[in-house]
């Protein structure tokens, strides 16, 4: 799989056309860190996700019940499948863990880390059991921009100006 440089570490990235390709191929994605709070940026992808795509997503978050009227499940291990994509919302001190989860479900594709996660040496662990990776890039604005979905705001409006609307 081809990668490009977005870190002055030793790991890179997938090329843009294995992105796609992961994008392409992923069918269920769990968000570990979902939040309900609105203000919040996984609140923010899921909204996309759950509205622009075809993706079966759960949410992961052991201090929530509920978003969007799903259930939210306190560990990866209490999914009821075992998603393709693993999308990863926590605190860099949190990551190892997250990757032993993932890991241990046996079966995951994909390990996304989302903008500002980056850890060369986790890469290349789950990348030696198999599981491609991608981090400091954001689900949403991936699918987005090989989807016709990009927009500033974050949505395709379909209005070309920069002129705002009138009532």
């Amino acid at each position: 799989m081809g990668t490009e440089a977005t870190n002055t570490d030793e790991w890179r990235n997938p090329l843009a056309p294995a992105r796609r390709e992961i994008l392409d191929r992923t069918r269920t994605i769990a968000m570990v860190g979902a939040s309900p709070n609105p203000a919040r940026a996984s609140n923010f992808v899921a909204t996309y996700l759950l509205s622009s795509t075809r993706y079966d997503v759960y949410f992961v978050n052991p201090f929530a019940t509920e978003i969007f009227g799903r259930p939210v499940y306190k560990t990866l291990a209490d999914l009821p499948v075992v998603p393709d994509l693993v999308d990863v919302f926590r605190k860099p001190a949190d990551l190892p863990a997250v990757l032993d989860e993932t890991l241990a479900l046996g079966g995951v594709q994909t390990w996304w880390l989302q903008f500002g996660l980056w850890d060369a040496e986790l890469a290349r662990t789950a990348e030696t059991a198999g599981v491609d990776v991608v981090m400091d890039l954001c689900v949403k604005v991936e699918h987005a921009r090989f989807h016709g979905g990009l927009h500033l705001a974050g949505f395709d409006t379909g209005v070309i100006s920069s002129r705002r609307r009138t009532a």
